[in-house]
């Protein structure tokens, strides 16, 4: 059975953030899993993005790291984040899990347990 959850009631989460190179990627992923603020970490790319910075329109390669979490250890995650990632201002956006392999969430919740 599949097991879902109402759009207010996230159990889990799916984070994002990029940095500048494959091997920040790498070391971000590791780290976290390894803190258990994230069960498991998925590091795509390269991708290119564009945005403005201080006023300046920019393009650069970055590694997307998509991190699997629990909304209750999302805060613990976050502040992870922020203290190892190279950038000043770091993207970190929390994507619900709405619905999902009941086996996989538990195996996510069992693993991000301090």
């Amino acid at each position: 059975m599949r097991q879902t959850y109402g759009v207010d009631e996230p159990t889990h989460l799916n984070v994002v953030t990029t940095v500048g190179s494959r091997d920040a990627a790498d070391a971000l992923a590791q780290s976290a899993v390894l803190a258990r603020v994230a069960a498991c970490a998925q590091v795509a790319g390269p991708v290119t993005s564009t945005y403005r910075w201080e006023g300046e329109l920019q393009t650069a390669e970055e590694w997307q790291v998509i991190l699997k979490t629990t909304t209750d250890r999302y805060d613990a995650l976050e502040a992870y984040i922020l203290d190892n990632h190279e950038y000043d201002l770091p993207e970190v956006l929390a994507l619900p899990v709405l619905a999902g392999n009941p086996a996989y969430l538990s195996w996510v919740t069992e693993e991000t347990r301090e």
